[in-house]
């Protein structure tokens, strides 16, 4: 699916961060969702991981903010196709969560991943330009303001 996404998006950087955005929140919804029933059935010893990803799903909300404000999700194809294929991710996560959650988290590296790998080359290239921009008025707010919570994760 990653390969599918950076075909469409491959000359559309902002619209295809903005779909591994989208997708990269799924995860910690899915672990959250695992989570939050494992508990229900008695398993209490998983409290401190839902503090964990619920920071984790913050953090990426704000990453997804910022591609919002850059432009990422104004053509409605590019939130159709983010939107659907988190979908899809979410239960795809879920269901490898519950059968060992080893593999769960091991999908969500890979794709984490190859987000890094994907910014990072967006950034090798653009550095110039990118430095002659102003922040995204979010990211000043996130990153400025302390609201993230890196401490918990």
């Amino acid at each position: 699916m990653v390969d599918v996404i950076d075909a469409i998006y491959k000359d559309k950087p902002y619209q295809r961060f903005y779909v591994l955005e989208t997708v990269a929140r799924v995860p910690y919804f899915s672990y959250i969702s695992a989570l939050h029933y494992l508990e229900t059935i008695g398993y209490k010893d998983n409290i401190g991981w839902l503090r964990i990803h619920w920071a984790e799903g913050w953090n990426e909300l704000h990453h997804l903010l910022i591609m919002e404000e850059l432009g990422g999700s104004k053509n409605w194809i590019d939130r159709f196709l983010a939107q659907h294929t988190a979908v899809l991710y979410y239960w795809v996560v879920v269901i490898l969560y519950f059968i060992q959650p080893s593999l769960a988290y091991n999908l969500s590296e890979q794709i984490e991943k190859h987000a890094y790998e994907t910014y990072d080359g967006f950034i090798k290239q653009n550095s110039e330009i990118l430095k002659t921009l102003p922040a995204p008025k979010i990211a000043t707010e996130y990153y400025e303001s302390k609201t993230f919570m890196f401490d918990d994760f």
